[in-house]
C-alpha cells in the first residue's frame, strides 16, 4: 500500500467541486478503500440544503462511498484507466445528519469483482459513529 499514491486526484477523474474526497487513508486494490472527507463550511450545497439548519445531502453521501470505492477498484492494475459507474445503489440508510465542520471516514469493501462489474458496501462514519450505509454496485466501462 504504501507505493500506492493516497491522492485521490491520482485515481479518479472526478474534480472540485464535484470531488468528495481529500485523501485517502488506506488502499488494497480490489478490495477496500478508506478515504477522509471534510465538509467546509462554504461548501454550496450547504446553502441551499438547508438555509437555517445545513445538512449535507444523503445523495452526496452516497457518492463519496462511490468515489472511495472507485479508488478500490482503479487501484487494480486490471482496471487502471477503467470508468466505474453506478450500477444501483440497495439498502441505503441514513444514521446520523452529516453537518457544515464535519469530518467523516468512508469505508468501501468490495464484495464482487469482474471485467464488467462489481458490489461494495460503504460506511460513513464520524469518529466512532455510522452515519450512512450503503450496499453499491456498479459497471466498468472502458477508458474513453
Amino acid at each position: 500500500m504504501s507505493e500506492l499514491s493516497l491522492r485521490p486526484e491520482d485515481w479518479l477523474a472526478h474534480r472540485a467541486p464535484f470531488l468528495f474526497l481529500d485523501e485517502m487513508l488506506e488502499i488494497y486494490p480490489g478490495l477496500r478503500a478508506v478515504g477522509r472527507w471534510t465538509l467546509r463550511e462554504d461548501l454550496d450545497f450547504f446553502a441551499g440544503h438547508f438555509p437555517h439548519q445545513p445538512v449535507t445531502p444523503g445523495v452526496l453521501l452516497i457518492e463519496s462511498l462511490a468515489q472511495c470505492g472507485a479508488v478500490a477498484v482503479l487501484s487494480d492494475p486490471r482496471y487502471h484507466g477503467s470508468l466505474p459507474l453506478f450500477g444501483g445503489i440497495d439498502s441505503a440508510r441514513f444514521r446520523r445528519q452529516v453537518l457544515p465542520g464535519d469530518t467523516v471516514t468512508l469505508e468501501c469493501d468490495l464484495s464482487s469483482l469482474s471485467s464488467r462489474g462489481g458490489k461494495g458496501h460503504g460506511v460513513v462514519r464520524r469518529g466512532d459513529e455510522v452515519c450512512a450505509t450503503a450496499d453499491i454496485f456498479f459497471v466498468i466501462a472502458p477508458a474513453p
